[in-house]
């Protein structure tokens, strides 16, 4: 059995009863229930429906994005994070090298990167070089000024630690925002990269080995291992080429807003709704959500 689940922006909250029913009917579903008012809805169906994609695409002119997932273990016991441009709203490297005035070069290079155009480590070694001589304040500058959570994230960790899960934020980016972060959202550890400083100012370089595509995967099964689960019961979330061993390998792997040549390569693709949009695809309705 299968369960198909509607979602919207919160902030838009668009979904109608019209749409969740037409394609209910359409494909033969169960009941549908709303999992939350106009944002979120499921229902349960027997066959995945050869027009699958061509109806996912539609939707999405519509703003709504669609999820198709097996019935069975959709509740998972491990949230597996990536941080810059999923729990976060910025690259933070991208945020440093446009206080060091070489801001629209770096994007450049992270955007490529993070589509899968260049390899993950020269590209941040790459980067990091371009920093050389920046003041280490400028980090605490960045974090204070610079960067904001993604909407659901507090919601998101919560709901699943109130549940007996676990989170875990691992990031290609560096140690001193995944710190950070960590601590103002709940995650339970993290793990990133650390630049190396020498007299107050950033080195241009990063400590070795760089963890990129492998190390996330390395992170989601020792991680799992250690808690006595299996990768099927982890709920992974990205947006960048180096995601994508962790997404694959996740029981659950969502590219949210995630590059076209990454979203491509997942089921779970959200590209309209917030984190809360992860608890929906677990099944959890809103009334059970947890906010610290």
């Amino acid at each position: 059995m299968y369960v198909v689940t509607l979602l919207a922006n919160p902030k838009a909250a668009n979904l109608s009863a019209a749409t969740v029913e037409s394609l209910r009917n359409a494909w033969g579903g169960g009941v549908a229930e709303w999992l939350n008012p106009d944002i979120a809805a499921e229902f349960p169906l027997e066959e995945v429906p050869a027009n699958r994609w061509q109806v996912w695409e539609d939707l999405q002119t519509m703003g709504v994005d669609m999820v198709l997932r097996l019935s069975h273990g959709r509740r998972k016991m491990m949230l597996l994070a990536d941080m810059d441009s999923t729990m976060i709203g910025q690259e933070c490297i991208d945020e440093l090298a446009d206080e060091a005035g070489v801001g629209t070069h770096v994007a450049g290079i992270t955007a490529r990167a993070m589509n899968g155009e260049l390899e993950f480590e020269d590209a941040l070694r790459e980067r990091v070089a371009l920093l050389r001589d920046l003041p280490d304040s400028v980090i605490a500058k960045v974090l204070s000024d610079r960067i904001t959570f993604t909407p659901g994230g507090r919601e998101l960790i919560a709901t699943m630690k109130a549940h007996g899960g676990y989170a875990a934020l691992v990031s290609g980016g560096f140690t001193a925002f995944t710190a950070h972060v960590a601590d103002a959202l709940g995650f339970d550890e993290h793990r990133a990269n650390t630049l190396h400083t020498t007299d107050g100012k950033l080195a241009g370089t990063v400590a070795e080995p760089i963890l990129g595509r492998e190390a996330k995967v390395a992170a989601l099964q020792e991680i799992a291992a250690r808690l006595g689960i299996t990768p099927y019961e982890v709920i992974a979330v990205g947006d960048g080429a180096n995601d994508l061993g962790m997404l694959g390998l996740a029981g659950a792997g969502v590219a949210l807003h995630a590059k076209p040549s990454v979203s491509a390569q997942c089921d779970i693709r959200v590209n309209h709704g917030d984190l809360t949009a992860l608890l929906y695809i677990q099944g959890y309705r809103a009334d059970e959500f947890v906010c610290e």
